[in-house]
């Protein structure tokens, strides 16, 4: 007997809804479990031990939160319900990360995009290649509307482009970029954005 085709559930547009709404609804006790965190922390009666791992527990919360932003937006350009907010900004300055192994150089111009999207993907994409390259540090180089990402390892290349879906940051980056008309593309040790 051959192997039966797996069922869609949600088929069409329904599945990133589901995907918004899961979103939606793990931010509530998200910001419960953050909130407490936070609570305690403040209180000042903790030994150093509980308070280092409340701490850690407060930064986790956060990234959670991160990773929930960057796939409710995904979910909302896949389902066609996405309404980015332009408006003028610098390019070096979308570039620019408070991570200290994320270096910015180069010279910007003023573009209309949506910022907030575009500073996390360009984000997301560094914090790919340091994660899966193996590297240490990494630039963008900034010259108008072009983004060069240096130096991007062979093992973290195909992630960053998407080819391997191994790395939720630099999906939902090409998602952004690609939805408002930006390329990426890798090549001689490093991957152009172009928005």
């Amino acid at each position: 007997m051959p192997p039966s085709q797996p069922v869609d559930p949600f088929p069409g547009p329904a599945f990133p809804r589901l995907v918004s709404l899961a979103c939606h609804d793990l931010r509530s006790p998200l910001a419960t479990v953050y909130g407490f965190a936070r609570t305690l922390t403040r209180d000042g009666q903790l030994d150093a031990r509980s308070a280092r791992f409340l701490e850690m527990i407060e930064k986790a919360s956060e990234q959670m939160t991160e990773l929930l932003d960057a796939l409710a937006v995904a979910a909302r350009i896949v389902g066609g319900r996405w309404e980015p907010g332009l408006r003028e900004v610098d390019t070096l300055e979308l570039a620019t990360a408070e991570d200290e192994r994320i270096a910015v150089e180069g010279a910007g111009v003023t573009v209309e995009t949506e910022p907030r999207e575009v500073a996390r993907a360009l984000q997301s994409l560094a914090v790919a290649a340091l994660r899966h390259g193996g590297v240490e540090r990494v630039a963008w180089t900034v010259d108008g509307r072009m983004f060069v990402l240096a130096p991007v390892e062979d093992a973290a290349a195909p992630i960053l482009t998407g080819d391997e879906p191994r790395d939720l940051g630099a999906l939902v980056a090409r998602i952004v970029l690609e939805q408002l008309g930006g390329t990426l593309a890798v090549g001689a040790g490093s991957l152009r954005v172009t928005i």
